[in-house]
């Protein structure tokens, strides 16, 4: 029976547009709801961005890959890195490898450099509700840290993110959300795990989960339950190989097609 449903929010519960059948997914949340199911948006975005996306609804947030994991408003588990190791990953990025397109990623807000080009802020703006532009990153701002992101330029800086991964191999994990799109993580600080601890919280198994996923870092909450679907617009094989089953794409509002038939409709 499951009991509590995660999905992943770009590439799999959200289309290409960025938008979702709203009507649909309200009546299924209530659904849902009355039913006793929780609905956990799992992503690498940060904690205020998936809020806007669904607004004030009663659900579970795991965000910034895994790092952060929230109730509704509440913050109930979070894990930052070590500032020592996450200050020499930005000194190397910045000042050794001179690549200023990065996004900080701290529990109060994400930054960014002022001195970084206009196209590079709106779109970070557009995924970062909580943002600050900064004049440098040393000292760093007053926070805790959870995430460094970044896209890599293969023109200028080809094999950044294997070189970082090199570099730093004992102390951060690289995981992609597709078109060289980069996150820096703790090491076993994924979805994965933050989906663990809300399990033994709600006093359910990886049996009653059921889980939703389309890229690089939705792999280990595949693996973690047989009621796991990778979205059919997937692009990597080893993601089709993480999940149990297929589900209709992003496009196609999969991640609602597979809740109504096979959870809502098994429920009746």
């Amino acid at each position: 029976m499951i009991k509590a449903i995660a999905t992943d929010m770009d590439g799999t519960f959200l289309t290409d547009e960025k938008t979702f059948d709203q009507p649909r997914f309200e009546r299924i949340f209530q659904q849902l709801k009355e039913q006793n199911i929780a609905f956990i948006a799992a992503s690498g975005n940060q904690y205020a961005k998936l809020r806007s996306i669904f607004g004030e609804r009663e659900m579970y947030f795991v965000g910034e890959n895994g790092a952060v994991l929230y109730h509704g408003d509440e913050r109930i588990d979070y894990h930052a890195f070590d500032q020592a190791i996450y200050r020499d990953v930005i000194d190397y990025l910045v000042k050794a490898r001179e690549y200023k397109e990065i996004i900080v990623c701290g529990l109060n807000s994400a930054y960014i450099l002022k001195d970084t080009p206009q196209a590079f802020k709106e779109n970070v703006h557009f995924y970062y509700r909580q943002l600050e532009e900064v004049e440098s990153f040393n000292p760093l701002p007053e926070d805790e840290f959870v995430k460094i992101a970044f896209n890599v330029n293969r023109e200028t800086h080809p094999t950044l993110d294997e070189d970082i991964a090199e570099r730093f191999e004992d102390d951060i994990r690289l995981v992609s959300s597709g078109h060289d799109s980069i996150d820096v993580i703790q090491p076993g600080v994924t979805k994965g795990f933050a989906l663990k601890r809300l399990l033994q919280k709600l006093g359910l198994t990886a049996d009653e989960l059921m889980t939703f996923g389309d890229a690089n870092n939705d792999l280990d909450m595949l693996q973690l339950t047989p009621h796991s679907y990778v979205m059919g617009n997937a692009k990597d094989e080893d993601v089709f190989k993480a999940a149990q089953h297929v589900a209709p794409s992003n496009n196609h509002q999969g991640v609602l097609y597979i809740i109504d038939e096979v959870v809502l409709n098994s429920a009746h």
